[in-house]
């Protein structure tokens, strides 16, 4: 029943769309994809079009790859859009495709001015004249969701704004359900390709478009991002206009500067280009292995040299975040690259899957003969972002989960290197990680991280002896009205047994140390006597203690040898 529903839905959609649906096939065909149809067993719905097939002549001198991107270009935004997150994942297209996609543009033409008028008049609620002394007519950029004009207040500040083309919703909410269906035909007509679950995909880009769809968030993201390096003078970030922003308009302050990119430029505004590729590598490692919060697209086109060697950065629809964990197991990696040792780059990996049972022995067989392929050479001719890139391809390989914000850093990573090798050729983007790595690896080994993680592992096992009780009530009345069902299974309990009595004893033990601490330093800050060169003794008494048991307590972890 259930499948019978499903089918219908499906065709009412597909019924709902037919025009767009036939133009996608359309396209297909034109570009040689009869084969994906008949396998897809939607050659039929197109019989009459067959004669739009190109001949041998039109795609021989075309690769795959190209192929591919040129298809994506003229099938619109929403494909493009799809082109770019398929950009940067490895673990679904081949190396030279991933090279093509990352070449995708925006064959678009600009919206005539009245019309951008009308929808700035629409979403201000007033004429845009009320608010701008002069917009220029012609835009800076076009693109596929948007473009972008020069204009000036009515304060006399000099701002950009950003439109949002009409009726763009629609069109991807259209080309999202239509790729939805395509995707779970795939899954079931196209053998293995159900692992891989290419309807994923197309949830993940259908939320990825929502959010680049909403001007307010990228103003949010932009915000952030100038406050994490508000003190910092290398960094400039066009300041957003509040109240001349929203959903579908963007408007900032204008930066006026040399593409990053253009050699020739910066040696006319006075600025080294080696020491630009320098600045944008620290920065980029500050972003990714500090803060935790990156811009996701680092292209030339989204980044400017101001007078002085100041950095701009531009359009923050895409940004990245890595939380702690995934900083340390990121910089683990790197460092077992750096240093060239597989061991470490296979264990990095498994933390960085969350896979830490598999079997490491195929793993860091795959990666020694990785290593011997690539690590013998100096260390200035390592592109950081294709090894990466190629150890993605061996994780996945190994049945690896590959956590999706990884994808996005490693696109970042190797956009920069790639930035920093045209500035200057002889650019070694791991020499200026190093730094970065040490640090993020040092920092976990911090007492005040430690005393940070055990009050706040303390904290829940508190939480979890106070709900206890009431948990077991309501297992009891569950069990007492029938509606539980137990089961149990017996066999080798003792090791079990033993670990979690191991367990709880450590995190009592912590509690203590944690209370311990906790205690000793109110006495401190209390001033109670007696006193020994004005510290109280009790006090100081409490930390030697603590010290001690924070040292047992390490001794024990590292003698089971797990930390």
């Amino acid at each position: 029943m259930v499948s019978i529903r499903t089918t219908t839905e499906t065709m009412g959609r597909t019924y709902r769309h037919a025009q767009r649906y036939r133009q996608i096939l359309g396209v297909l065909l034109r570009h040689g994809y009869y084969d994906v149809l008949k396998n897809l067993k939607l050659d039929g719905i197109l019989k009459g079009s067959l004669r739009h097939l190109p001949g041998p002549e039109a795609l021989k001198n075309l690769s795959r790859a190209e192929r591919f991107r040129r298809l994506l270009e003229e099938l619109g935004p929403t494909f493009v859009k799809a082109g770019q997150l398929l950009s940067t994942r490895p673990d679904l297209l081949p190396v030279d495709v991933l090279d093509e996609l990352a070449l995708l543009q925006d064959h678009v033409p600009s919206m005539p001015f009245e019309q951008v008028r009308k929808i700035l008049e629409e979403e201000l609620g007033r004429s845009p004249e009320e608010f701008f002394e002069k917009i220029e007519e012609i835009p800076l950029a076009a693109a596929s969701i948007g473009q972008v004009h020069w204009a000036r207040t009515v304060s006399g500040r000099e701002v950009v704004i950003k439109v949002q083309r009409p009726g763009l919703r629609r069109t991807i909410r259209v080309d999202l359900e239509i790729m939805g269906n395509l995707a779970h035909m795939v899954e079931r007509r196209v053998e293995g390709w159900e692992v891989h679950r290419p309807s994923r995909v197309v949830e993940e880009l259908g939320v990825s478009l929502e959010k680049e769809l909403d001007y307010r968030l990228e103003a949010a993201h932009q915000e952030r991002f100038a406050e994490q390096f508000a003190d910092d003078e290398r960094v400039r970030v066009p300041r957003v206009q509040r109240e001349l922003t929203t959903r579908a308009v963007l408007t900032m302050d204008y930066l006026e500067g040399v593409k990053i990119s253009d050699r020739e430029g910066l040696r006319e505004l006075g600025v080294d280009p080696g020491e630009v590729a320098t600045q944008i590598a620290e920065l980029t490692m500050a972003q990714i292995f500090v803060s935790g919060f990156f811009h996701g697209d680092p292209h030339p086109g989204n980044l400017l040299v101001l007078p002085g060697g100041v950095l701009g950065y531009l359009d923050f629809g895409m940004m990245g975040r890595l939380n702690r964990r995934r900083r340390e197991n990121l910089a683990d990696l790197l460092a077992g690259i750096v240093r060239r040792r597989p061991e470490e780059m296979a264990e990095a990996l498994l933390q960085l899957c969350s896979a830490v049972d598999t079997d490491r022995g195929p793993l860091q067989r795959d990666l020694a003969e990785f290593a011997d392929r690539h690590f013998f050479q100096p260390l200035k001719d390592l592109r950081l972002g294709a090894v990466l890139r190629q150890i993605l391809e061996l994780a996945a390989r190994n049945q690896l989960s590959i956590p999706a914000d990884f994808f996005l850093t490693i696109k970042a990573l190797a956009n920069v290197e790639g930035l920093c090798r045209k500035l200057d050729p002889d650019f070694e983007i791991a020499a200026h990680a190093a730094p970065f790595l040490e640090r993020l690896q040092w920092e976990r080994y911090y007492p005040k991280r430690w005393i940070f993680e055990l009050i706040t592992s303390g904290g829940t096992f508190l939480g979890l002896l106070r709900d206890l009780p009431g948990e077991v009530k309501n297992a009891l009345e569950h069990i007492r009205s029938g509606r539980a069902k137990m089961g149990f299974e017996v066999g080798g309990l003792e090791p079990v047994l033993s670990t979690l009595d191991r367990v709880s004893n450590r995190l009592a033990f912590a509690i203590v140390l944690a209370a311990l601490v906790i205690g000793s330093s109110l006495i401190v800050l209390a001033g109670l006597p007696p006193l020994w060169h004005e510290i109280p003794l009790v006090g100081l008494a409490g930390f030697v203690v603590a010290a001690v048991m924070a040292f047992w307590l390490l001794v024990s972890i590292l003698k089971h040898g797990r930390m």
